[in-house]
């Protein structure tokens, strides 16, 4: 019997390329996941002692009890017997290229190529798999770079979480995604807007455009954004015939459509128009809990962009531009107002921070801010994984331990049941049943 806490030696091994690995599927070494306590299926009770027995990246089977390698010859074991085990963590909502906000971000753009962007992007994606997040929805692409950086973790060369891109994300000209904001006018036709549209044929094309860069999300926005250099406000900025193509022509190719949102009137819009969840949604009205409802769309609070915004304006009250500060000092005081209404309503909430305004890495923040403002701490690790993996159509693969899904499983000392935080310091990771954390490396 192997009985081992994975380091680098082994990290690289099972970093190689599959033909240099045990070669037929049937033939593949089993692992054997000893767990002190086990939740296998977030929504329903932890169990007690057990194993999770993973071949080829597949769960196989959960078992009762600390099985041993002699019940599969040459298998290896991971002993996590001192610790709780759970679904690998889900983060619906992050930015991997972006690190800088206000006016550091604004000179970031014009100083930095897109080589740097990529570097950036490939570090945060270590940062946030290592802080026990396997998967997550990228909401805005920069030059590519995390499309291709979705294909490189995707086949475990590079070491991140699954990634489903959005591509860049989408506005009208002079809206949350308008990347000319805030530049003068020499600069504002030379720099990237195909992004933008306006009227209902532009923005059938500015979704089709990308469709074809291989986006497996659309994100549109439609109202104001907290951090676009414009004093338009947090309102609708888009009319309903635009959002209407924005959203119709993802779903004729199949793509599902995340909604940046503030105001109720945006929120209300993309909800009566079939959007697949709701980002921020920082006011709700009654109508916005009716839609809710009615449509089984799901919002994504991304409460702890105000970790972000607090810890930039401590070390620079002049971080931000005069357009942008008010609608920061709005956002802080009004955060988690509409996820106090959300849970009695029975609102679909699957977990995203925003990564990104706020730090990389620090992605667990969100769950003490979501279990503060209304929901349990089984419901939120419900959000991170189960509601989650339905959101980004992955329920099939990923979200739960059961037998055929993806091995994606963390460990960590405690109970997040009891203390949601304990999830902020994950001591294991696995991803498609490769080791990438274990108190070895630590």
């Amino acid at each position: 019997m192997k009985r081992i806490a994975m380091g680098a030696a082994a990290l690289a091994l099972m970093a190689a390329p599959a033909s240099a690995q045990t070669p037929a599927a049937d033939a593949a070494p089993v692992t054997l996941i000893q767990a002190g306590r086990l939740l296998d299926r977030p929504g329903q009770g932890p169990r007690g002692p057990s194993t999770v027995v993973v071949r080829d990246g597949l769960v196989v089977e959960v078992r009762d009890g600390f099985v041993d390698a002699a019940a599969f010859p040459g298998a290896t074991v991971i002993d996590q017997r001192d610790r709780f085990v759970l679904p690998g963590l889900i983060d619906s909502h992050v930015h991997l290229v972006s690190d800088f906000g206000g006016q550091a971000g604004l000179v970031s753009e014009m100083t930095e190529n897109l080589p740097a962007h990529a570097f950036r992007a490939a570090d945060n994606a270590r940062k946030t798999l290592m802080a026990g997040f396997t998967t997550v929805r990228n909401l805005g692409d920069s030059g590519g770079v995390t499309l291709a950086l979705a294909d490189e973790t995707a086949a475990h060369r590079l070491p991140g979480p699954r990634i489903i891109d959005s591509g860049n994300s989408i506005s009208t000209t002079s809206g949350h995604m308008d990347g000319r904001l805030g530049f003068n006018d020499d600069l504002r036709e030379v720099l990237p807007h195909d992004n933008v549209c306006n009227g209902v044929e532009s923005c059938r094309e500015a979704v089709r455009i990308q469709v074809g860069r291989g986006a497996r999300v659309i994100k549109i926005a439609t109202t104001g954004g907290v951090n676009s250099r414009i004093g338009a406000g947090l309102g609708a900025q888009m009319f309903e015939d635009e959002a209407r193509a924005l959203i119709d022509t993802a779903h004729l190719y199949g793509l599902r459509v995340a909604v940046h949102a503030h105001g109720a009137d945006g929120i209300n819009m993309a909800l009566r128009l079939g959007a697949d969840s709701i980002e921020h949604g920082t006011i709700f009205d009654d109508e916005t809990l009716r839609l809710f409802r009615q449509s089984g769309a799901y919002y994504v609070p991304t409460l702890s962009t105000v970790n972000g915004y607090v810890e930039r304006l401590a070390a620079d009250p002049n971080a931000y531009s005069a357009e942008v500060l008010p609608k920061i000092r709005w956002r802080i005081q009004i955060t988690g107002q509409s996820l106090r209404r959300a849970v009695p309503a029975g609102v679909r909430i699957a977990f995203g921070t925003d990564a990104g305004v706020s730090k990389h890495g620090r992605n667990a923040d969100e769950f003490a801010l979501m279990v503060q403002h209304g929901m349990t701490p089984m419901q939120a690790i419900q959000a991170a994984t189960v509601n989650a993996a339905d959101l980004l159509g992955l329920a099939e693969e990923i979200g739960t331990l059961e037998p055929g899904k993806r091995a994606d499983l963390i460990a960590v000392d405690g109970d997040p049941l009891t203390d949601v935080t304990t999830l902020t310091s994950v001591d294991f990771v696995m991803r498609d049943g490769r080791v990438y954390r274990s108190e070895a490396d630590d």
